[in-house]
């Protein structure tokens, strides 16, 4: 049993674009690995841009946002 954990900054991901990550990556394990995609899993967390560090500095602080919550462009 597959099982994927996704790690996402929390700035707005639609619930269609984690129903795509979800179905993308499931029939990724299935084309390449023939894996059942009944028992494949696919957990997908949001991380706030306050707890997720590049190169020593928040993501926050590295994007400019303000409250630690906006829309990735």
């Amino acid at each position: 049993m597959p099982y994927v954990n996704i790690k996402i900054t929390r700035e707005g991901a639609s619930s269609e674009q984690k129903a795509r990550l979800i179905q993308g990556v499931t029939k990724l394990l299935v084309d390449v690995l023939g894996k059942n995609p009944k028992t494949t899993v696919v957990v997908i967390d949001e991380v706030d841009t306050d707890n997720w560090g590049i190169g020593g500095d928040q993501v926050t602080k590295l994007r400019g946002i303000a409250g630690g919550v906006a829309n990735e462009q």
